[in-house]
């Protein structure tokens, strides 16, 4: 189903076009949360550690391509509320064209840094093997992952946000099916579970890609020849949201260095509580994603009171959920950390219920923080989405290396400079939000 936010209920519209959007990004944790219970369960908090922290990297990778499709799909939104169907067509081949290179450039580099990166990464000798064989393989679904990320984006900027969670639906389960089959059944390790992500992924990039080439027939036709200007266009763009999606994650894979190196325990108990966490908060992240659409077709199509009405419902509405969900994970995180790790790891649980405990009371902070860069993706100003990143993730990475090797804290400090960096970075939305207003009068 394809939704025109631009008219109708706006609560009606946003929260029906968001709730798929949340459906399929918790279908998509479950790729990694299949491969920790499993792996965890299975084969032990070495090769947790190592899955954990692979997730890391491969999250920053990853966040480079899907923030230049988010990039995209803003763009393709704003055209559509316009309704310039020839700029969005042309905006669609050259976007497409971008993000391709970009992930295979990445994908080379990869492989070919690898080593290098896990010494950044200050991986253990006890993790490093495991870990390394993992991303061998890992690797590889990198360009079906990029190729779900654009063509996701650009259905939702479309309006139809459903078929992406179909996809997603059917990868999901074949995940799961393959991660008990390879790792318990075949035994192949930590390399059965990326095997199983890999096909899993390959089953959704391409399926969404065929999809969207048979229900979208004027993608094949009329999409005219290639235009340098268009290109360079659709490169500033996207580069602000491909550089604040890439430095947001690049923090948080220093913050895995950092963490790494006060050994595998805490490495074991951040892997399996940052999956907690990401499944926590996932929902607000979706919400401000679909927001941002909201957002942007409103925005092309000169409906400025209708975003000024939805911003003030959305961040209600994120408020109040998160405050809900930092209450149930405070209350449930022991038997959370213990739905991951084997019951006799009780050093483990007992550092993932204390990252919890502290992570988990400021939902609300993360969830402000997505609406903001959702908003000012969709008024064409990714620039100032990078500076509340900078912002959030600076505060993050200072503070943890100042005082978690240095003071009393320990890695405490690491769990303390997450909601701190959120609060900066929400004032500084809130500034920048306001400024505006003032401008418009």
């Amino acid at each position: 189903m394809y939704r025109d936010l631009t008219k109708g209920s706006i609560a009606r519209a946003l929260l029906l076009f968001a709730l798929p959007m949340i459906a399929g990004n918790m279908l998509q944790q479950l790729y990694n949360i299949a491969d920790t219970l499993i792996v965890g369960r299975v084969l032990g908090s070495n090769a947790l550690a190592a899955v954990g922290s692979a997730y890391t990297l491969m999250t920053f990778l990853t966040s480079i391509f899907l923030g230049l499709s988010m990039g995209s799909g803003a763009l393709f939104s704003i055209y559509l509320g316009k309704g310039d169907r020839a700029s969005l067509k042309s905006a669609i081949v050259h976007a497409f064209v971008l993000i391709l290179m970009v992930t295979l450039v990445l994908n080379v580099l990869a492989y070919v840094c690898l080593n290098p990166i896990l010494t950044f990464l200050q991986v253990p000798a006890e993790v490093w093997d495991g870990m390394r064989d993992y991303l061998l393989v890992i690797f590889a679904g990198l360009i079906a992952t990029s190729l779900y990320n654009f063509f996701s984006c650009l259905l939702r900027a479309l309006g139809n946000s459903t078929a992406p969670l179909v996809f997603l639906a059917v990868s999901a389960v074949l995940n799961i099916v393959l991660d008990i089959w390879f790792v318990m059944g075949l035994s192949l390790g930590v390399a059965g579970a990326a095997w199983a992500t890999v096909i899993s992924q390959a089953v959704s990039g391409l399926g969404i890609a065929a999809y969207s080439f048979r229900r979208l027939p004027w993608l094949r036709r009329g999409r005219g020849g290639w235009d340098w200007g268009r290109f360079a266009h659709i490169v500033k763009n996207d580069v602000a949201t491909g550089i604040q999606q890439s430095v947001m994650n690049f923090g948080i894979l220093m913050i895995q260095g950092l963490v790494n190196s006060f050994g595998t325990v805490i490495m074991a108990a951040f892997a399996a509580a940052v999956k907690i966490d990401t499944l926590a908060y996932m929902p607000a992240q979706e919400f401000g994603n679909a927001y941002s659409l909201f957002v942007s077709q409103n925005f092309g199509a000169g409906e400025r009171e209708r975003i000024r009405k939805g911003t003030k419902m959305s961040f209600a509405l994120s408020a109040a959920f998160c405050a809900l969900v930092s209450c149930g994970i405070f209350l449930m995180a022991p038997q959370l950390m213990g739905c991951f790790v084997d019951p006799g790891e009780r050093e483990v649980i007992a550092q993932g219920v204390r990252y919890l405990h502290i992570e988990g009371a400021a939902y609300v902070g993360i969830g402000v923080l997505f609406l903001w860069y959702g908003y000012f993706r969709g008024i064409r100003r990714p620039e100032i989405s990078l500076v509340l990143t900078v912002i959030s993730l600076g505060t993050r990475v200072v503070l943890a290396y100042a005082l978690a090797p240095r003071t009393a804290l320990g890695v405490n400090a690491i769990w303390l400079a997450i909601p701190i960096g959120w609060v900066l970075a929400d004032g500084a939305g809130l500034w920048f939000y306001a400024r505006r207003r003032h401008k418009e009068g």
